[in-house]
């Protein structure tokens, strides 16, 4: 089964398109590119951890519609924070997206590539009907 390229390579605030897929569905997986908390223009959102976590998650839906999957389909994600500090606040946000089923995860600390204090990436396991 051939690889679906999902939704349009985004653009930064400088206009220049990314060169990377939304997100990609492998068969039955899709596998969804790390979010950041960018607004429709591009922009990082300002706010502190909070604001950039209810951001990354709402990019992180947005995402997964394309491949007509939901937060609920999320198998695994992996975070990284830009502050190991944020790590708290950031969980208590993360955790309100989420039912009782929560995927796995990974979390680590690391210098983000963009001026932001929280990335997220996934994979959802979201059988074709």
């Amino acid at each position: 089964m051939p690889l679906e390229y999902l939704g349009a390579p985004p653009a930064a605030s400088d206009r220049q398109v990314r060169p990377f897929s939304p997100a990609v569905r492998a068969g039955d997986f899709v596998y969804v590119s790390g979010q950041v908390p960018t607004n429709q223009d591009g922009e990082i959102v300002a706010g502190g951890i909070e604001a950039q976590t209810r951001q990354v998650m709402e990019n992180l839906k947005a995402v997964l519609a394309l491949a007509g999957a939901t937060l609920d389909d999320v198998c695994k994600s992996t975070v990284w924070l830009q502050d190991a500090r944020d790590f708290g606040a950031f969980n208590r946000i993360y955790m309100g997206y989420f039912g009782a089923n929560k995927p796995a995860r990974s979390t680590t600390e690391a210098r983000l590539m963009v001026d932001a204090r929280v990335e997220i990436d996934a994979v959802a396991y979201k059988p074709r009907t």
